[in-house]
C-alpha cells in the first residue's frame, strides 16, 4: 500500500535511510518534512511494515527527489517504480521538472530513472564521499 508518511513511520524511515547513509537521520529531519508544506514523504507498506519510501521537495512546478530507499529484502518487486509513479501523479499536472542526484556507479538506479524519462544532464565530481553523482532530470510536456 502506498500512502503519505506519518509520525509513526519516522523510526522505520530512519532505519531504512541508514542503508543509504549511516547519518540519514541527521541529514534528513523527517519529522519536520512531514509538516513543512513543501516536502513529500511517501511510504510503501506491506503487511504493516514500511518496506520503502521516497522523499522529495516540491516548489511550484519543480520537484527534487531527495532519496528513494527500498528494503533490500523487497527489491526488484516494482516498489521503487510505484513510489516514483505515486509521487509524480500526486503532484499533478502542474509539475514541469523533476530532478535528482544518483551515484554514478549505481547502474540499477540510473536505469530505473531512465525508464521514467530521466536523462543525465550533468556530472557532479566527488559529490559523494566515495563517488561522483549524476544530476538527472525529467521534463513534463
Amino acid at each position: 500500500m502506498l500512502r503519505e508518511a506519518n509520525i509513526y513511520d519516522i523510526a522505520r524511515i530512519n532505519e531504512l535511510g541508514s542503508i543509504l547513509n549511516e547519518n540519514f537521520s541527521s541529514l534528513y529531519n523527517i519529522n519536520e518534512m512531514l509538516d513543512d508544506g513543501f516536502s513529500k514523504v511517501i511510504v510503501y507498506e506491506k503487511k504493516d511494515l514500511v518496506v520503502g519510501f521516497i522523499c522529495a521537495t516540491v516548489l511550484y512546478d519543480t520537484c527534487d527527489i531527495l532519496c528513494l530507499v527500498v528494503d533490500p529484502l523487497y527489491r526488484r518487486k516494482l516498489i521503487a517504480s510505484n513510489l516514483i509513479t505515486y509521487l509524480i501523479t500526486d503532484i499533478g499536472e502542474d509539475l514541469k521538472l523533476v530532478t535528482l542526484e544518483v551515484r554514478a556507479h549505481n547502474i540499477p538506479a540510473i536505469n530505473l530513472y531512465k525508464k521514467f524519462g530521466f536523462e543525465i544532464i550533468h556530472k557532479r565530481e566527488k559529490y559523494y564521499k566515495d563517488d561522483d553523482a549524476y544530476l538527472m532530470a525529467r521534463k513534463s510536456e
